[in-house]
């Protein structure tokens, strides 16, 4: 089995970054509408709500504190090539720590992203057209000056700051079987699926049919590169899934399935028309793992099984939510 987190590497991230993080609150949800495929019982861990929009704080927040922790912060500070939510929450946590921050994006990201970025405090930097060319620059930046780079999800500061929430939610919901993540480059299905395995808990990935970087990984016996094409690309847009997501998968209290972006798209307007959930199209995939009628695809759990499944991000146009 490749290198995997431990519940202990989960534990210690929730002492690191208790009360840095908003707890997460959960909340039922009434599937009982034509199409879902389970009516339940479903509840939603409104992770969306979280600092910067996004899960990602809590393991940016776990690598930040771990390092200071250990004396390991350089002077030059953190960077990351990410205009994402991964650079959103490095550069947040980064502020909070008042340790420097430089993010790397192509010059082609949208202003609006540079200009959060901007607000957090970091030193952002726009390199080349494409997101390999900003993480060369950000590599080659790292050695240069000595700042110490984060990774966007393989890395066990990260998964395990993830993984916290599995506690959050067992307190609310202590009949728990299943929980249900979106699965990108696997940081958080690695972090959630090692502390649910601890607890006797099932994990189950979604990841979108046209970016199945885990699903694919599983099938050849490791991680590979994959073809990316899904609605959902911006947030679950890894060509790769982690060594610490496929050593997670290994786990029998695992599964791994697919969405359709129709289904997740349906799942997102449900989200927002029904509940009032703003979520990214990558959160929405976590749901539409239950409600997606394409034949084998999804999750269908048992009777009286009791399953949450876990919004992870809002960073989204909000022009795009009754879509």
């Amino acid at each position: 089995m490749p290198h995997a987190l431990t519940h202990d590497d989960v534990q210690a991230a929730a002492e690191r970054i208790a009360g840095q993080v908003r707890p997460v609150a959960v909340a039922p949800l009434d599937l009982g509408t034509p199409g879902a495929s389970y009516p339940g019982p479903v509840y939603a861990a409104l992770e969306y709500a979280q600092f910067t929009g996004s899960f990602k704080a809590r393991g940016a927040a776990n690598f930040i504190a771990a390092h200071r922790e250990a004396g390991t912060l350089p002077e030059a500070g953190v960077t990351i090539a990410s205009g994402g939510n991964a650079g959103l929450a490095c550069a947040w946590a980064a502020r909070a720590h008042g340790v420097r921050a430089t993010v790397f994006l192509p010059a082609t990201a949208p202003a609006v992203k540079v200009e959060r970025l901007r607000r957090y405090g970091a030193e952002v930097r726009l390199t080349g057209s494409e997101y390999a060319e900003a993480l060369a620059a950000c590599e080659t930046y790292a050695a240069e000056s000595g700042a110490l780079p984060s990774h966007a999800y393989d890395h066990p500061f990260i998964a395990a700051g993830a993984g916290t929430l599995v506690d959050e939610i067992r307190a609310q919901l202590p009949f728990l079987d299943t929980l249900v993540v979106a699965a990108g480059g696997g940081g958080l299905f690695a972090g959630v699926a090692t502390a649910a395995h601890h607890h006797g808990l099932r994990t189950v990935s979604a990841e979108p049919e046209g970016s199945r970087a885990l699903h694919a990984a599983l099938a050849a016996g490791g991680p590979v590169d994959v073809p990316v094409d899904s609605v959902a690309a911006d947030s679950l847009g890894a060509r790769r899934a982690g060594e610490l997501a496929y050593a997670a998968a290994q786990y029998d209290s695992t599964r791994s399935v697919l969405v359709t972006d129709e289904a997740l798209t349906a799942a997102r307007h449900t989200l927002w028309a029904e509940h009032r959930f703003a979520v990214e199209h990558g959160a929405a995939t976590a749901l539409a793992a239950l409600t997606d009628p394409a034949p084998d695809h999804g999750y269908t759990p048992a009777p009286d099984e009791t399953v949450c499944v876990v919004l992870c991000g809002a960073n989204t146009d909000p022009a795009t939510l009754s879509r």
